[in-house]
């Protein structure tokens, strides 16, 4: 099967990805039907970062022209939560207010939304850089992770920036073990969930 390219995000793929996101979300598998409404996790998880930092988005993009993943990042953690927190969520998240308390998965994920950029990120000082990537099933195991993630640092280095961060569900266990192929080393984590850090 031929690799699919790689390509900078481009408007008009948002679509494209929030598909993508959604059928990748459950620690790696399908989440379409958990949530009351499917467009919240790439509401939370890839449009704000393709639309703050089109320029750190890339895409692989199959022969039929169809895009099968993508990466999508953030050069300053800390500033970009912030601009979630002032800007992008204000004008989203009239659709879906604000819940009392944590009783379903939905409830939890909008809370996560809600208080992003309340407080520092716990690994933004030493590594600056977040990102988050997914593939559909067809894109895996042909190389295309490895060379978003190498195409993202190599356009993250030519920024300047020093270190670049992730956080994984526990459960998604081909993800972790992809991130330590990739050479990134694992941080301290929260419970269900796991980091790595890469120095650029």
């Amino acid at each position: 099967m031929t690799a699919a390219r790689i390509r900078p995000f481009r408007a008009g793929d948002e679509p494209a990805l929030a598909e993508i996101c959604l059928r990748t979300a459950d620690a790696g598998g399908d989440a379409t039907g958990i949530f009351e409404d499917d467009a919240i996790w790439a509401h939370i998880w890839v449009l704000p970062y393709a639309e703050h930092h089109p320029d750190l988005a890339f895409v692989t993009e199959e022969e039929d022209g169809t895009v099968s993943g993508y990466i999508v990042a953030t050069p300053d953690t800390d500033a970009f939560e912030r601009w979630f927190r002032e800007e992008w969520w204000p004008r989203h998240a009239h659709k879906w207010p604000k819940p009392e308390k944590e009783i379903t998965r939905q409830d939890g994920t909008l809370l996560y939304a809600y208080g992003r950029g309340e407080k520092p990120e716990p690994f933004a000082e030493e590594f600056p850089a977040h990102l988050h990537i997914d593939l559909l099933p067809q894109a895996q195991g042909r190389g295309a992770g490895r060379r978003l993630i190498e195409t993202l640092v190599t356009a993250l280095r030519e920024q300047g920036v020093s270190g670049l961060h992730l956080v994984a569900s526990a459960e998604n266990t081909g993800a972790m073990a992809f991130y330590t192929r990739l050479g990134l080393a694992p941080l301290p984590s929260s419970p269900g969930s796991r980091a790595y850090g890469l120095k650029l």
